[in-house]
């Protein structure tokens, strides 16, 4: 289940006994041609849905590239001295990948000209390429689900040149998310040169998206303000009985100076009118476009019937130069709406801050005190009882960290239970009706050595609890540290299953997906996020103090119980992979 919470007020009747149950972990799977996968949402039908990260065999177009130019030359020179700091001779050279063929036979190569690209995003003479991409999750099986992405016509398949958000799925199957439109290649002359250029553009920034079941039927959810693009973006579906409800945000016009900005620079004569649109909008925090919550109504047919904008927890000035945006981010089926807004801070209302809001009845509710240092946050659930998970932030201890907060609508409460320590960023993900929320917080003693670790919470309680501590400390063979470490939970459905992702260690792999050795011949290992379930089973929660710390324990009764936290890391049975 997607976003459920429930009210603090009746949880009291609720048995503990999931938190005192071990839970055995599943691997979901994993597309056959990418490193990473993570869930991003699964209905209480079945329905998995997530993301893939890391493609193998990326698409590289070398055809439009000049290798003279220093800005490659350079990138080279760079690449050419890290591998002598690994002690390794490089393996192809800039003609290599020009004039024979290295790019696609050399992993080397490969990876060099992903990163090469990778560290121009707002030079949009250089092609565009992103590994992330839609999946669904079916018995073991995994398979792409393809968002506005086309068949590329500069080489084989699609051009995957844009980051796919893949959110949310409802109980027949219909899911959303949202994406920027592929980009062309196309040929365009500057004003003051005499040959063409070869640009890489495309025609929105982002574009929310609502798909059918099986994933052969798609609607676009165009804005109506769809000037330069318009932007849009489809968060939370909810099956209702006439059709579905969608939320997310949507373009409602452009801030007069943002206009003028546009009107001023973007004229189509140093580079195409809708790159430098895009340069703007990614130059500035608020972006180019006022941008509003909203939910559609869609019928059977995908039909959209209504569109409402769901409002702003300010009222903009008419001298206010900048845009405005909320965006909706959850439902429930009573309709009420949660997500961000921007907020007037309360000791200056020249200072704008983006706070957790839900929208109901009209209304849009700014509920965390900022009285209370609060800046910042989102609000990322509700359920059908009105209750509310997500963050908030606020500086502690020096830095600004995130914290995992409920709030019940009925009551006006908030809550930011302690997460693993007093300054551990943590987030709430989701909630089901039984009111366990899931999560993940940072772990580690140090500022470098913090890591983000899974959490069960159960409303009313006064801790959370480390998923890991619920999961074996061993593979089958009682010796070998168990394999996984679940650094994130995503969702939890009415069986209080979790699914979210895990780290484990595997062999690495190249950007080709072949595995990789050292300068010995040695395989290399390297960590991997893997989308998995968290099954209860019954069972007590194991200890897995090593035998040694045992006997030491035993031996030391002179010793205060709290030295033991005090030993070395090496002791702890879990090691995070990165």
């Amino acid at each position: 289940m997607k976003y459920k919470l429930l009210a603090a007020s009746i949880l009291a009747t609720l048995s503990t006994s999931a938190l005192s149950a071990t839970y055995e972990l599943t691997e979901l799977g994993t597309l056959e041609d990418a490193k990473h996968s993570y869930v991003t949402d699964v209905s209480e039908s079945g329905h998995i849905i997530g993301t893939a990260n890391g493609l193998y065999n990326l698409p590289i177009d070398i055809s439009y590239i000049d290798f003279t130019e220093s800005v490659i030359e350079n990138a080279y020179d760079s690449e050419e001295y890290n591998f002598e700091l690994s002690d390794k001779e490089i393996t192809f050279t800039l003609d290599d990948i020009e004039n024979n063929d290295a790019v696609f036979t050399n992993a080397d190569a490969h990876s060099f000209m992903i990163s090469f690209l990778a560290g121009r995003p707002t030079d949009f003479e250089y092609q565009k390429l992103s590994s992330v991409v839609g999946i669904k999750f079916d018995n073991g099986t995994v398979t792409e689900q393809v968002l506005f992405d086309e068949e590329s016509v500069d080489y084989d398949g699609l051009t995957r040149s844009m980051s796919n958000f893949y959110n949310a799925v409802s109980e027949d199957g219909v899911s959303v998310g949202w994406s920027a439109a592929p980009y062309d290649k196309i040929l365009f002359t500057p004003d003051d040169e005499d040959e063409e250029e070869t640009w890489f553009t495309h025609d929105f920034i982002e574009r929310g998206i609502v798909i059918s079941e099986d994933g052969t039927q798609s609607v676009a959810l165009v804005p109506e303000f769809d000037d330069y693009g318009g932007t849009s973006r489809a968060n939370d579906i909810v099956k209702t009985n006439d059709g579905y409800t969608v939320v997310g945000y949507v373009s409602t016009g452009i801030p007069e100076d943002r206009l003028d900005n546009i009107e001023d620079n973007c004229d189509n004569e140093d580079e195409p009118t809708n790159t430098c649109v895009q340069l703007l909008n990614s130059s500035v925090t608020t972006g180019v476009f006022d941008e509003r919550a909203v939910k559609w109504e869609l019928d059977e047919s995908f039909n959209i019937t209504s569109t409402e904008t769901l409002g702003l927890a300010l009222t903009p000035e008419d001298d206010d130069d900048f845009a405005f945006t909320s965006t909706a981010l959850a439902l429930n089926s009573n309709g009420t709406v949660v997500g961000s807004s921007n907020a007037r801070y309360y000791k200056n209302d020249d200072t704008i801050l983006t706070m957790p809001v839900y929208f109901k009845n009209g209304d849009v509710f700014n509920f965390i005190d900022q009285e209370d240092d609060w800046l910042a946050g989102k609000a990322l659930a509700v359920n059908d009882n009105d209750v509310i998970v997500g963050y908030a932030s606020k500086r502690i201890e020096t830095t600004i960290r995130d914290q995992f907060f409920y709030h019940d609508i009925s009551t006006g409460n908030t809550v930011f239970p302690t997460g693993y320590f007093n300054s551990s960023s943590a987030y709430g993900n989701d909630i089901n009706n039984q009111g366990y929320v899931v999560g993940e917080g940072e772990v580690g003693t140090t500022e470098n050595s913090r890591r983000k670790e899974a959490f069960i919470y159960k409303i009313g309680d006064d801790k959370i609890t480390n998923l890991n501590d619920l999961l074996p400390c061993y593979e089958t063979d009682g010796e070998t540290d168990y394999a996984y470490t679940m650094a994130e939970a995503k969702v939890i459905n009415e069986n209080n299953e979790i699914f979210g992702v895990a780290t484990k260690t595997v062999e690495k792999r190249d950007t080709f997906g072949n595995v990789e050795t050292d300068i010995e011949g040695n395989t290399e290992y390297e960590s991997v996020a893997v989308a998995v379930k968290l099954t209860p089973i019954d069972g007590e929660v194991e200890d897995c103090t090593p035998v040694e710390e045992e006997l030491y324990e035993r031996s030391s009764a002179s010793f205060p119980w709290y030295t033991l936290l005090l030993l070395p890391l090496v002791g702890l049975r879990r090691v995070f992979r990165f």
